[in-house]
């Protein structure tokens, strides 16, 4: 049984980030609710005018939210065994969300490319997740 070195605490504080990342994303989308007007439960914009912009704020949101679970369970389950690099790629990972989520923003969704790098700390966290089961089988030997 693997037993969580005190450096696990730095991937704790990258999931509490993660959350108010989370929660700033949300509360832009609020925010353009008003602008725009759009209302509850409506998803996107029909106006021709302004849509567009709502849309795009609304999917840096949504996207973000569609990894958001395999984001947190690789970075919990990464950071059992390598907790530095899960804490490294996971603070990437915010930052490349804000990237593409202020990309976005600009209306033009090919700016949303800045924040790629969030998609390669992903498959960073993957390969920590499962190098932490192989090591939890034994299959490899311990760091």
């Amino acid at each position: 049984m693997a037993a969580l070195s005190k450096e696990y605490g730095y991937v704790i504080l990258t999931g509490a980030a993660s959350f108010i990342l989370v929660t700033h994303l949300a509360v832009k989308v609020a925010k353009a609710r008003k602008k725009y007007n759009v209302e509850y439960p409506t998803m996107y914009s029909t106006d021709p005018e302004h849509g567009h912009v709502f849309n795009c704020i609304q999917r840096a949101h949504q996207n973000t939210l569609e990894v958001y679970p395999a984001f947190l369970f690789f970075l919990a389950t990464g950071g059992a065994y390598h907790p530095r690099a899960a804490t490294g790629l996971g603070l990437t990972w915010i930052l490349g969300r804000i990237l593409y989520a202020y990309g976005y923003y600009t209306g033009e969704p090919k700016n949303r490319r800045r924040g790629a790098i969030s998609s390669v700390a992903l498959i960073g966290l993957v390969g920590t997740g499962v190098c932490s089961a192989c090591h939890h089988l034994g299959w490899m030997g311990q760091d």
